[in-house]
């Protein structure tokens, strides 16, 4: 009975609060009179940080046999740099809620972008391979954080279009892609030839892309992720408030600091106290290692993050071995890319009208199995239909991240799936760069390579299945 009043009271209380502490509100982003703006800002901020999020591989892929040359690099030290991304991704990807929960999603997110900027603007004249995989690691070190926290952004404050925002942002990811495999060869022609220049030409886009989170660096309404901590009342009833729109922005303090009455302080602390209550049962910290759910979505992230990174790191390199020029190869990565501009968009929406998203993960695994096959029979002869078939498999990713929100209900429910599979996939997909390296250095072809890439696509389809399945990590890690 008591619960129910307060129920009923705190459904009562709401617009007075929200009216009261407007002033309050205007101060942070997401407040009720800035809300609009507020919310074109993230998009704007969502779209520059999703075009940077693969540049720095897609570019330097472009350019990899003169990296090469001008560096000195083996097969195996080359495969060894298209390692870094995924291992970079794992390292850094799973401190990313801790330093939304201290900083806030937003000012996380701007660092990584300058992280980003910073990296690809040294790393062409830093000097020697060391000097170089360090900056790199630097710019993938921001593109670690932005990864993970990009699904709990959008969770946090576009809980109602879930698919399409990640749609959006995985179109604006691969748009990116793309445009760095297609321009960087050209650009470099145009800049004398130099490949430093055609490197670090990508900091200026990751410089524009730190504008639109500052206003976000003070304060800490875009950290979702700080409703983990399962002790702490009032971080959880924030990630529960998350999934209400209505009920962004508002917590048990400004409740108390908008009654105008003792009578009205008691109904509101009966209020707050039954929401934070109802937080904590409702947004408790997961053992999210006890989810078979979690698992398959870690798994799959994984796989189809080799199968991509051995797309973007060595695609060129196949097609200009078979005869293609670099500016075609160049252009026949981007092809691959750019397919996810489109079906990055389609698939997500599609994935969230399905109560299973696994006959999608066949239909992409499909696509990847016949472009593999192309690449072995006839590299060149049918290049720009393999280009196509790689594309349309490689948008497995925004199905994953897809899939990562909807295999849980809650901010901080997805907060730690995210950081989970993201984190663990990439450290399953750290060998297979370097796998095909060594393969293709020993081997003098691409035959092993290709027939290791078709291997790996099997378990993916596989477990992609069942990570599709209609279950979220709360079920099965809360017990």
């Amino acid at each position: 009975m008591m619960g129910r009043m307060a129920s009923e009271e705190t459904r009562t209380m709401t617009p007075p609060t929200v009216r009261s502490s407007a002033a309050h509100e205007a101060r942070e982003p997401g407040g009720s009179s800035t809300r609009a703006w507020t919310m074109r800002l993230l998009v704007l901020g969502i779209v520059l940080s999703a075009l940077n999020l693969r540049p720095a591989i897609t570019s330097l892929g472009a350019l990899l046999e003169e990296v090469r040359d001008g560096l000195g690099m083996s097969g195996s030290v080359a495969g060894l740099l298209t390692s870094v991304p995924p291992l970079c991704f794992a390292v850094f990807g799973v401190m990313a809620p801790r330093l939304a929960r201290r900083f806030g999603a937003g000012a996380v997110v701007c660092a990584g972008m300058a992280a980003i900027a910073a990296g690809l603007a040294i790393r062409p004249y830093a000097g020697g391979t060391a000097g170089f995989l360090a900056a790199s690691a630097l710019a993938l070190m921001g593109i670690a954080v932005s990864n993970v926290l990009m699904p709990v952004i959008v969770k946090h404050w576009f809980p109602d279009r879930v698919g399409s925002m990640t749609g959006l942002y995985s179109m604006a990811l691969a748009l990116g892609t793309a445009l760095a495999a297609a321009v960087t060869v050209p650009l470099t022609d145009a800049l004398g030839g130099s490949w430093q220049s055609g490197l670090a030409l990508w900091a200026g886009l990751a410089v524009a892309a730190v504008l639109p989170w500052l206003p976000f660096v003070r304060g800490r309404a875009a950290a979702p992720g700080a409703g983990e901590r399962g002790g702490d009342g009032r971080a959880s009833a924030r990630g529960a408030a998350a999934e209400t729109p209505a009920s962004a922005g508002t917590e048990p303090g400004r409740e108390e600091t908008s009654a105008s009455t003792s009578t009205t302080h008691s109904r509101e602390e009966t209020s707050a106290s039954a929401s934070t209550t109802h937080a904590r049962e409702e947004a408790p910290r997961l053992r999210i290692t006890r989810s078979r759910t979690a698992w398959a979505l870690a798994v799959f992230f994984g796989l189809q993050a080799t199968a991509a990174y051995i797309t973007m790191g060595w695609m060129a390199q196949i097609f200009r071995d078979a005869g293609v020029p670099a500016g075609t190869a160049g252009l026949l990565l981007a092809v691959t890319m750019v397919m996810g501009v489109p079906l990055a968009f389609v698939i997500p929406r599609l994935a969230t009208r399905l109560p299973h998203q696994g006959p999608i993960v066949l239909a992409l695994g499909v696509c990847g199995l016949a472009g593999y096959a192309g690449l072995y029979l006839a590299p060149a002869a049918g290049a720009w239909a393999w280009a196509v078939l790689l594309g349309v498999a490689n948008c497995a990713f925004p199905l994953a991240l897809t899939m990562v929100g909807m295999r849980a209900r809650t901010g901080p429910g997805v907060a730690q799936l995210s950081a989970f599979a993201q984190s663990t996939g990439y450290l399953i997909s750290i060998p297979g760069p370097l796998l095909v390296g060594v393969l293709y250095q020993h081997s003098g072809g691409w035959g092993l390579p290709i027939a290791l890439m078709s291997a790996l696509m099997i378990p993916q389809m596989a477990i992609g299945f069942l990570a599709g399945r209609d279950r979220t990590v709360e079920d099965e890690a809360g017990r």
